[in-house]
């Protein structure tokens, strides 16, 4: 933390001193620079410098311009006083426009000014060293715009490199490599610019008035122009791209226990930034640190904390020197200057808040507090579904449990009760009646084992669940492995799966799995089939499983009405489970014509992915 302090205030001493040199770099070409004629040349190439220093390109940690050519015009026509004057101003008075932080409205219009006249001293030395006379005036012209053009940029680029290594914000070496492809951009067309400069001053075409000027540096002007809004949307669209993502991303992990590690990655994809912390209220009203990507200075926080955080009701940021930082004042790292506080809302109450900060103040930009504002949407749902979707697990749970046990209570229960009374008559005549309490003994021995049959069918109910061991797709896939491996089994079995598998959450995956194990015991046991197709496709909007064989089938009627008097997982049952999870099924069946059961389940943002069958 210390040495990320000092970072701090090294990078705003670095500042200084650039910008103190560009100061006195300015003051001393103020003084020693000759009058200019306003002319309507010069006026036109300050309107033009403007409009391109105005509407630069974005890219990652900066932007760059197309001024160079505008610039090195100037620096041809009035010379090198002019040129630090006149840029200095341009692009001191489009920072104040901005209404950029002081040290960034004095250091921006400084490193340029320090930039351009390094390379001309440059420039001018390595010339003055070169015979002239051994090359063509265009030849020389070039080669001397080559060497100012290179040096500007690379002294430029240094320069700004340093401010951004030395800044406690990150730096990674991709924002390195996409800043230098801008400016290479940038070079490259300034060059080409700068050698038809050249050429066609070679030319004589006679006097050269502003309207020829108006004509040449227009189309560099358009182009500035258009590319700025080119880039800006294209950043847009990247931004766009990665909250999509985002949304998507984290709907597909709603079943899984792996969100924390993906909002990290998803967040560090759309924006920059130092801690990013995420508090959420358990049903029991208690707030709780849920995810922390970065550093506090303690994660052991007051009450007066949450309650302030319970009190957001929009966005707020706090982005002011040595001024309060919300909630989380005493637990951010002093080095930090903007928090932004997101309150995760679920109609009009606050179930959440995430946390953003950033190293400078002022640093969060519309776009920035747009994208954290949709963050914290998408994360109010995603909460709010995983608590809806972990309350319907733990109610069809109990259910089963009820289940379970009125099944127990009027079935197993009542069939020992039965047995029991029928030993008890069965003593009570063995002396008197020895055939019929004989005959008593024998049905208390069978009930009895239709009692232990049910019990352990109770008992592997209880079992954890194969899908809950090995998922849907391992589950079924093994249990046809097993089929196939079964010597008087006369059944053929084909699994064809299309689509991209996705997660699934457990209550589908046990709800599927049934429908598929009780089809395939029916075909087994009852259809007589020497064919069974299973189908598992993963749609756009919903996962289908179908089942196909070409057995006797049967009567839909009857089967209902037999279901109805068997308490078996059966016809019924299995609709009662597709029903729970918002699933339809589908039985097609006549006599002799084998039977087909679909099992239709919709995604709902909840299940596998977004890709089409």
């Amino acid at each position: 933390m210390q040495m990320h302090w000092k970072g701090y205030h090294v990078s705003q001493l670095y500042m200084g001193f650039i910008s103190l040199i560009g100061l006195a770099l300015f003051g001393y070409h103020l003084v020693v620079h000759q009058s200019v004629t306003v002319s309507l040349t010069f006026v036109l190439l300050i309107v033009f410098l403007f409009i391109c220093e105005y509407y630069p390109m974005p890219m990652p940690r900066g932007q760059t311009t197309l001024t160079f050519p505008i610039i090195y015009m100037i620096y041809v026509v009035f010379g090198i006083d002019i040129v630090i004057l006149t840029y200095g101003l341009t692009v001191l008075a489009i920072n104040f426009i901005h209404r950029r932080p002081l040290r960034i409205l004095l250091f921006n219009p400084a490193q340029l000014i320090i930039s351009f006249y390094l390379a001309h001293i440059i420039h001018r030395s390595i010339l003055e060293n070169i015979v002239v006379s051994q090359y063509s005036p265009l030849t020389i012209e070039i080669l001397g715009f080559f060497l100012i053009i290179s040096f500007f940029y690379l002294i430029n680029n240094f320069i700004v490199d340093i401010v951004l290594w030395l800044r406690p914000e990150k730096y990674p070496l991709r924002f390195w490599i996409g800043k230098n492809q801008g400016e290479i951009i940038s070079y490259v067309i300034a060059f080409v610019y700068g050698c038809l400069i050249h050429y066609l001053g070679s030319q004589n075409r006679g006097e050269v008035d502003s309207f020829s000027f108006f004509f040449f540096f227009s189309p560099l002007v358009g182009l500035s122009l258009l590319s700025s809004i080119i880039a800006r949307l294209k950043v847009e669209k990247n931004r766009i791209k990665a909250l999509f993502d985002f949304s998507s991303e984290l709907n597909k992990s709603l079943t899984s226990q792996t969100w924390e590690g993906l909002i990290k990655k998803l967040i560090g994809d759309i924006m920059i930034h130092e801690d990013c912390v995420l508090f959420l209220r358990t049903q029991e009203g208690k707030w709780e640190l849920t995810m922390l990507n970065g550093k506090l200075t303690s994660q052991v926080m007051e009450n007066e904390v949450f309650f302030r955080m319970e009190s957001l009701e929009s966005l707020m940021v706090y982005d002011r020197k040595d001024s309060d930082m919300g909630p989380l004042t005493s637990y951010i790292r002093p080095q930090l200057r903007s928090v932004l506080y997101a309150p995760l809302l679920v109609e009009n109450e606050v179930i959440g808040c995430f946390v953003v900060t950033k190293a400078r103040t002022k640093s969060f930009t519309i776009e920035d507090t747009r994208a954290v504002a949709t963050i914290a949407n998408q994360l109010a749902g995603f909460f709010k579904k995983k608590q809806l979707l972990k309350e319907q697990e733990q109610r069809v749970i109990l259910e089963e449990r009820n289940r379970i046990a009125h099944d127990i209570h009027d079935g197993i229960a009542q069939s020992l009760a039965g047995a029991v009374m029928k030993l008890d008559t069965s003593i009570r005549k063995i002396n008197t009646d020895p055939i019929e309490a004989k005959q008593l003994i024998s049905d208390s021995n069978k009930q009895l084992r239709d009692s232990l049959k049910d019990v352990r069918d109770s008992i592997y109910a209880l079992k954890p669940y194969p899908t809950e061991k090995l998922g849907f797709h391992t589950a079924i896939e093994r249990k046809i492995q097993e089929l196939k491996k079964d010597q008087t089994l006369t059944l053929k079995i084909e699994l064809e799966i299309r689509g991209e598998r996705g997660p699934i959450s457990p209550m589908t995956e046990k709800v599927m799995f049934d429908v598929f194990q009780e089809s395939v015991q029916n075909c087994i046991k009852h259809a007589k089939a020497t064919n069974l197709h299973i189908l598992v496709s993963y749609k756009k909007d919903h996962i289908l499983l179908k089942m196909t064989d070409n057995g006797i089938g049967f009567s839909l009627y009857h089967a209902m009405i037999k279901a109805m008097n068997q308490p078996h997982y059966g016809i019924i049952q299995m609709n009662e489970a597709a029903e729970k999870i918002g699933a339809a099924l589908q039985i097609e069946s006549k006599p002799n014509e084998g039977t087909e059961i679909i099992l239709i389940v919709p995604k709902l943002g909840l299940e596998g992915t977004n890709k089409n069958d």
